[in-house]
């Protein structure tokens, strides 16, 4: 089992001037606390369940590239880029730049989109939920032959493109790792078993049966269901003085017995890097015992 920290809000006690050295404080205490995954919100408001929409957020790509220059190991990503905020060659350029630049160590992370206040706010074309899933398998095609070999031209329902080139291309290959997040039966977990490297699922009662539809959706595209990362999106508390420590192991160990390989989430006490050195001296070491 690996750990992934997820930085889902930036409202910090410091503010906005300190937010470019806080985060580089973070990013090395991730790195060497044993993380393998630090992820950002690709949002341009902040959504409800961390605090009104005025409250900080920054543009995730370009805070994967200043993480990217803060470490040396830990992958970097977005949970996840909704398909409506760049056309797929803008994203598939953006993520081959981090891959490169961070040494190998990027990971899109995708999904159909659903913030309609933030993209009504700032003019973003938000269609119905049909199309943004036909946009988002144009998309993972789209990227796909982009990280392929060749330029050839592109066609979509959506989006069409006369030469796919691609130079430099992505360090990682065939090509940096994809990430779906999302647990629809029909559509999004289809997608995992056909495009996807990894999958983003919420933990809950019915867990077992997301991945069992998984697991059907891989047997009818041909595909080996245990070449997927299962990853799920998870609290990560451990009280302010370790106190859930064990609490969190024990949900962690259940995860790994249904075939979880990864959780990411927030820590309650980010920024301060000493709840991030805890997890690595009290937490990372045993979860990847699991």
């Amino acid at each position: 089992m690996k750990l992934g920290l997820h930085l889902p809000q930036l409202t910090w006690p410091n503010g906005p001037a300190a937010l470019g050295p806080d985060l580089a404080t973070v990013a090395k205490a991730v790195d060497e606390a044993g993380f393998e995954y630090l992820s950002v919100m690709d949002h341009f408001f902040q959504i409800s369940r961390y605090g009104p929409p005025e409250r900080e957020m920054l543009e995730a790509y370009t805070t994967l590239g200043f993480l990217a220059a803060h470490t040396s190991r830990v992958k970097l990503l977005t949970l996840v880029s909704g398909v409506i905020y760049r056309h797929p060659g803008l994203l598939a350029k953006a993520v081959t730049t981090l891959d490169v630049l961070s040494g190998g160590r990027a990971i899109l992370g995708i999904g159909a989109g659903w913030n309609e206040e933030e993209a009504k706010g700032l003019g973003f074309p938000f269609p119905p939920l049909k199309e943004r899933f036909e946009q988002l398998e144009d998309a993972l095609r789209y990227v796909l032959q982009m990280w392929a070999e060749g330029d050839d031209a592109f066609s979509g329902k959506h989006f069409e493109a006369e030469r796919l080139l691609n130079s430099p291309q992505s360090l990682q290959r065939p090509h940096p790792p994809i990430l779906i997040g999302g647990s629809g039966e029909k559509k999004t977990l289809r997608f995992v078993a056909q495009y996807a490297d990894v999958c983003n699922l919420f933990p809950g009662p019915d867990l077992p049966h997301k991945l069992d539809v998984l697991k059907q959706h891989c047997a009818a595209v041909g595909r080996d269901y245990d070449e997927i990362t299962k990853t799920v999106a998870l609290w990560l508390d451990i009280g302010e003085n370790g106190e859930k420590t064990g609490q969190l192991l024990d949900e962690l160990g259940q995860l790994a017995e249904l075939g979880v390989q990864a959780a990411m989430g927030w820590i309650p006490g980010v920024p301060d890097p000493r709840v991030i050195e805890k997890f690595g001296t009290d937490v990372t070491p045993a979860v990847e015992k699991l």
